[in-house]
C-alpha cells in the first residue's frame, strides 16, 4: 500500500460517495487507474463496504448509552449464547469482547431514558450470565468516525 492507496483511503472514508471523476482529481490521479485501485482495495479487503451516515435522533435513536458489562459464568456455551442474542438486538449499535474487566462494551441507541430502562430491564438484565452492570450515558458526542 502506498500514499496513494493511503489518500484514497482516507478521501472515501470521509465522502464515501464521490464520484471516481472527482476521487482521482484529488489523488491525482487519471480515472482507470483510480479506479483500478479502488477495486484492488475492495478485493483486498482494505474497503469493506460503504454506508450512509444517519442522524439517529431522526430515526427515534438519538439516546445512546454506553454499557459495560460483566458475566458470571464464561464457559464457551454461555459466551456465545450470551454473544448472538444481545448482538441479534435491534438497540445495540456495537458488541465488543474485551480483554480484561468490563467483559463487554456494549453501545445501545434508543429513543429515550424511558426506552433505554425498558430494554435494559426486559432484554439485557434478564439473561442470567449477566453478573454486574454499569450504565455511562453519552452527554455529548464531541468527535465520530464513520
Amino acid at each position: 500500500m502506498d500514499a496513494v492507496d493511503r489518500a484514497i483511503i482516507d478521501i472515501l472514508q470521509q465522502e464515501g460517495r464521490l464520484s471516481n471523476q472527482d476521487l482521482a482529481d484529488r489523488v491525482g490521479l487519471t480515472p482507470a487507474p483510480c479506479l483500478r485501485r479502488v477495486r484492488r482495495l475492495e478485493a483486498e479487503g482494505v474497503i469493506t463496504g460503504y454506508a450512509a451516515q444517519v442522524n439517529p435522533e431522526s430515526i427515534g435513536k438519538g439516546f445512546e448509552v454506553m454499557i459495560h458489562a460483566e458475566l458470571s459464568a464464561k464457559d464457551a456455551g454461555r459466551v456465545e449464547e450470551f454473544e448472538a442474542r444481545v448482538a441479534a438486538m435491534e438497540e445495540v449499535a456495537e458488541l465488543r469482547r474485551m480483554y480484561g474487566i468490563p467483559d463487554y462494551f456494549i453501545r445501545v441507541r434508543v429513543a429515550d431514558s424511558a426506552a433505554f430502562e425498558h430494554w435494559l430491564t426486559t432484554q439485557l438484565l434478564v439473561d442470567r450470565a449477566i453478573a454486574r452492570v454499569d450504565s455511562r450515558i453519552t452527554m455529548k458526542v464531541i468527535k465520530r468516525l464513520a
